[in-house]
């Protein structure tokens, strides 16, 4: 099969595409013919050498597929070749097959675009157990997304207002922002024009917002809890300005404030799937209704990964980055 691999360390320059051995399932193990891979983040990272595949991963980079059951393990009973799926994988996404344990695996829904479904699980999965599970956003209560035009922040956004939520948000431009309120946002705010905190405190009455997604890290840290109103939670799954930061622990005491995160690969097959059958039932059918839906920014054949790399790392994309096999 065709694949891109890491050649070393470095730019996008270092991704090639190359020939590799087709995998087989294991037996827990769906085979996918891939449609589409999305382009992540940690990607990025893991091609700089700065966030390593794990032992039992494939060392080419890959998080997220769509694609066709081409084959299944012994033991999978849920799937069957020749059914359209999503996928969340460990690694190896960027090839024209992959491998996806069983409970990670998802029904392509009816109304997303066989490649657009690509766009799909990195972002539902980090949304739901960041927002839903771990800060508990609860009915009537609000949330703050920052990098709103990001895959992430395109996948939040949609899924808190489809769910009745009151949604703010940050973004790099004027463009970016008028992108977010299209997708439902009530206040997007120009980060590089405007205090996020005190516009959130004038949205907000001088409350502040009940749950904060946050993926930067650094000194928006102590910025979020001065907008994050009593008992309210800030939930990071990154940390683009920095991991080490000062907290006024006297302030999160005092408002009861609550500072959680965490990754997504490394968790167990187990707690994956766990988290996969509550999108099933929580999020899928807003898919199939038309509620919500990837927000797609480019699609580049799977050769052309380093270029797909490159409008990353410019900052300008609005949503997901895709790759498409040829198969």
């Amino acid at each position: 099969m065709q694949a891109v691999i890491i050649r070393e360390p470095g730019g996008p320059e270092v991704l090639l595409p190359a020939e590799l051995p087709t995998p087989r399932p294991a037996d827990d193990e769906v085979l996918i013919r891939v449609t589409a891979a999305g382009v992540n983040r940690p990607d990025t990272l893991q091609r700089m050498g700065l966030y390593p595949a794990p032992a039992d991963a494939p060392d080419w980079p890959g998080l997220e597929v769509s694609g066709t059951v081409a084959a299944v393990g012994e033991g999978v009973s849920r799937y069957k070749g020749g059914e359209q799926v999503v996928a969340l994988l460990n690694g190896g996404g960027y090839a024209e097959y992959a491998t996806a344990h069983e409970g990670s695996v998802l029904p392509l829904p009816s109304t997303i675009d066989p490649v657009n479904g690509a766009g799909l699980p990195e972002a539902l999965f980090t949304v739901w157990y960041n927002v839903f599970d771990r800060a508990g956003l609860a009915p009537g209560e609000s949330l703050l997304v920052h990098g709103g035009t990001s895959g992430i922040g395109t996948t939040a956004i949609q899924l808190a207002v489809a769910r009745g939520h009151r949604v703010f948000t940050t973004a790099g431009s004027d463009e970016k922002c008028a992108r977010c309120l299209e997708l439902g946002a009530e206040l997007a705010i120009n980060y590089n024009d405007d205090d996020f905190v005190e516009k959130i405190k004038d949205a907000t009455d001088r409350r502040g917002v009940d749950v904060i997604l946050d993926m930067v890290g650094g000194d928006y840290v102590e910025r979020n809890l001065s907008c994050l109103a009593e008992s309210g939670r800030v939930s990071i799954i990154a940390f683009l300005r920095g991991s080490r930061v000062e907290v006024d622990l006297l302030r999160l005491m005092l408002k009861r404030q609550v500072i959680t995160g965490s990754t997504l690969r490394i968790r167990s097959d187990e707690e994956k799937a766990a988290i996969a059958e509550t999108l099933a039932r929580e999020v899928w059918p807003l898919l199939e209704s038309g509620a919500i839906a990837p927000v797609v920014d480019s699609v580049f054949p799977l050769a052309e990964a380093a270029a797909a790399h490159a409008r990353m790392e410019e900052g300008l994309h609005v949503g997901k980055i895709l790759l498409r096999t040829e198969s």
